[in-house]
């Protein structure tokens, strides 16, 4: 009996050992306040019109907030969306019609906007392509080089000059109107065309000296000062971290439920999620290749002869960062499917299983799964990029990620995890969708 009691205690310890309760030092120190940059108020204000406003798209046919929507939980519902040109909203959205018609959809996912005024955010877009730096004495790396106007208040307002000069996204075609001329042409040839539209809208005016006080008439308003006000409302209206997660993290070991405890121990233990999406926002912000499927028209860098996405490499020029992209922050991402940068995954449990055998779960997805407004034009070539299986082979040769097995019961545990990420108020934002905007065009 003592010995079989000896044998039963050697047994347990062994088995403590072997998989060791998850450390506290293993979990985010929980979000505060103080971790997120302060806007003004009357910023933040004036930053929910812009944001909702079509006057600063090329065509005034589309707004920041068309593929960043209230209804939408700050993105778009949608694996590709539709730019410049279309009409409604997520799935509903369609492609136009007649000379307005679009020429291809957005061919990356429209990512959500949750916490993105922490003060820790180093990289915007799934490329990375804005990054926080001292390079070119503005403090950002981007597209535009040493052309970025300097006085930007965050990575927000630096990523927010971008999709007004895009052609596809908000600028319109060259043909169509000047704005869409000076896409063609260089990014920084946009903004003061831009800030020009604003400054000559009589009721813009005010909002902007009462919010900037280096602005005292209409001819100070510039585009910096048009995206530090949407910075401010982005920071501030999807700043969210009252998810269980957080009031575990704040010492409510009652606000996890089982599920979700186990879901926790296997993301920062066993399964090893955690190794990237780590920290406060569940994403270490490095660029990791999952050997995702490929269609729609593909973001091809300049001079590739081949129509693909490369992801990160086409900003770094390192052949390392082909198929790499941006470690997606986690917070609320129960609500924000479809999932990857191209959206191929239509539910969050998919893409969690893609992590686990990402070359077979390419092979098995459909094309059913992209979720992809109709636009009938652009149906033949929607999944051309899926039919050349010699990008596909080299996608499938640059994966980074290998994850131990795991059951189907712990896959579910993970997904009851990734749902406690989700905020109590996530869904109640205290500005919302306004009903006007002051240059009168109608609002989405």
């Amino acid at each position: 009996m003592k010995h079989a009691r000896h044998k039963f205690i050697a047994s347990l310890l062994s088995l403590m050992l072997a998989t060791p309760a998850l450390a506290l030092d293993d979990l985010p120190d929980p979000l505060t306040l103080n971790d997120f940059i302060q806007f003004d108020q009357a910023q933040v204000k004036l930053g929910q019109l812009l944001f909702y406003d079509k006057i600063l798209s090329g065509n005034q046919n589309i707004a920041c907030a068309t593929c960043h929507h209230h209804d939408f939980n700050s993105a778009d519902g949608v694996s590709l969306g539709i730019g410049e040109g279309g009409t409604g909203l997520g799935i509903k959205r369609t492609g136009g019609t007649g000379a307005d018609q679009i020429e291809e959809r957005v061919p990356r996912n429209a990512p959500a906007l949750w916490n993105l005024g922490h003060r820790d955010i180093q990289f915007m877009f799934h490329d990375g392509r804005v990054e926080v730096s001292d390079d070119f004495g503005n403090g950002f790396r981007t597209p535009a080089w040493i052309f970025l106007p300097e006085g930007l208040n965050s990575a927000m307002a630096a990523q927010a000059l971008f999709p007004i000069t895009s052609e596809i996204e908000m600028a319109g075609q060259p043909y169509e109107n000047a704005i869409g001329g000076a896409a063609y042409d260089a990014p920084h040839y946009v903004w003061p065309l831009v800030a020009d539209r604003v400054r000559g809208i009589d009721a813009y005016v005010p909002m902007f000296i009462d919010a900037f006080d280096d602005v005292s008439n209409a001819e100070d308003i510039t585009i910096v000062h048009i995206a530090n006000a949407i910075a401010a409302f982005e920071g501030t209206e999807f700043r969210n971290f009252d998810s269980p997660f957080d009031k575990y993290l704040s010492g409510d070991e009652t606000a996890l439920s089982e599920p979700q405890k186990r879901g926790m121990e296997l993301f920062y233990g066993k399964i090893g999620c955690s190794d990237c999406h780590a920290g406060p926002l569940l994403s270490n912000q490095s660029f990791m290749a999952l050997g995702l499927p490929t269609f729609g028209p593909g973001l091809t860098p300049l001079n590739d002869p081949i129509p693909r996405d490369v992801g990160r490499m086409a900003v770094s020029d390192d052949m390392e960062d082909a198929y790499r992209f941006r470690v997606p922050f986690l917070r609320n991402v129960a609500l924000t499917a479809p999932y990857g940068h191209n959206g191929a995954m239509p539910t969050l449990e998919a893409m969690v299983r893609h992590h686990f055998n990402p070359r077979q779960s390419n092979t098995n997805w459909q094309t059913e799964m992209a979720q992809l407004p109709p636009v009938p034009w652009l149906a033949s070539g929607d999944f051309a990029l899926r039919e050349n299986t010699a990008e596909n082979d080299r996608i499938l040769s640059k994966i980074d990620i290998e994850l131990p097995p795991a059951t189907d019961a712990e896959i579910a545990d993970i997904v009851a995890f990734l749902n406690a990420l989700t905020g109590e108020t996530a869904l109640d934002r205290p500005m919302g969708r306004p009903d006007t905007v002051p240059s009168g065009l109608p609002v989405d």
